[in-house]
């Protein structure tokens, strides 16, 4: 059984986290979703955490800012990946312990990029659903999300999305539950700059679908980090994840002898 807590940012926000005790030796796990998802979709629902529970991991999901169980203010100001790695630091603060192991997914793994690029602590770090973008862009590949997601969250006529990508989102957003003014903040402040990957110390494992549009080239993106491995697994953006080698490679990199 999780216990749920909520802690409170700088900025006047509540962020939701769920731990999952176990007696381990090795540092608990912290998994973060990706866009319009929360820590339930990305990482309970597939069997992710119950795969790290069963390992005897101790497992900590949060909700980002906008998304899940966690404050939805709908002005961009509140909104950007930085500002939800500030919210894992603050997490990690909390927890207080010495090291950690980092799990993030799509929107999830540029934050914990920018989280393993400034924190020591991270000791392993998986990142899936993303590929040469966080490379060439510094985030989630915005030549394949397009231009028409903010419209498409906006708009109370779903007919009326034009954009195949952009109604996914949308269509994505209504199967979740989420608060779509949230989300089209979030979207408006997405991270587009340099990440300082070579300054990751942490060993890393980059998972991709082959299938995944949002993770093309994802060979890039592991022979930008200091200390890689590249696992494809078939599947697309949504399915993958539901891959149970999804879960059994994230065990086992994680592992202490993966």
């Amino acid at each position: 059984m999780a216990q749920r807590a909520v802690f409170r940012t700088p900025d006047g926000l509540d962020i939701a986290y769920e731990v999952w005790e176990r007696d381990s030796k090795l540092p608990t796990v912290v998994l973060h979703h990706g866009f319009a998802a929360d820590g339930n979709t990305n990482w309970v629902a597939p069997g992710i955490v119950d795969a790290l529970t069963a390992a005897g991991r101790r497992v900590v999901t949060i909700d980002a800012r906008g998304h899940g169980a966690s404050s939805k203010p709908h002005d961009p100001l509140f909104y950007g990946e930085e500002k939800m790695a500030a919210d894992v630091r603050t997490l990690l603060d909390l927890l207080g312990e010495p090291s950690y192991d980092l799990v993030g997914y799509s929107m999830g793994a540029i934050v914990s990029a920018l989280v393993a690029s400034q924190e020591p602590r991270i000791r392993r770090l998986v990142i899936g659903g993303v590929g040469a973008s966080v490379v060439e862009l510094g985030g989630v590949d915005t030549r394949v999300v397009g231009s028409g997601v903010i419209q498409a969250l906006h708009t109370d006529d779903p007919s009326s999305i034009t954009d195949p990508n952009a109604a996914a989102f949308r269509m994505f957003a209504e199967m979740t539950g989420a608060d779509r003014l949230a989300l089209a903040a979030q979207v408006r402040t997405l991270h587009q700059k340099p990440i300082a990957l070579d300054d990751i110390t942490a060993s890393c494992l980059v998972l991709a679908g082959d299938d995944d549009p949002f993770a093309g080239r994802p060979d890039k993106l592991a022979d930008a980090l200091p200390d890689a491995t590249l696992r494809v697994l078939p599947g697309d953006h949504l399915s993958v994840v539901r891959d149970p080698d999804f879960a059994k490679l994230i065990v086992s990199f994680l592992a202490d002898t993966p």
